[in-house]
């Protein structure tokens, strides 16, 4: 199980690099993730997340964050 300064640094990972693929800014993409739970999802998922390459992760956060805006 990882411990709590490597899912951290995980999840700033996954914010950049969503950040960076939908073109937002650092306000939008923290917004993003605190109104889905994103960073809930991301440190419960992280066992088998963070063996996946980066397009997989940041395709899986905007299927998530689609999924939450659709409940």
């Amino acid at each position: 199980m990882g411990n709590d300064q490597n899912i951290n640094k995980f999840i700033i990972f996954c914010l950049e690099n969503y950040k960076s693929a939908l073109n937002l800014s650092g306000v939008q993409a923290l917004s993003d993730f605190k109104d889905y739970d994103v960073f809930t999802y991301l440190s419960n998922g992280y066992e088998v997340l963070h063996t996946q390459g980066k397009d997989y992760i940041i395709n899986d956060i905007k299927d998530f964050i689609a999924h939450r805006k659709n409940a």
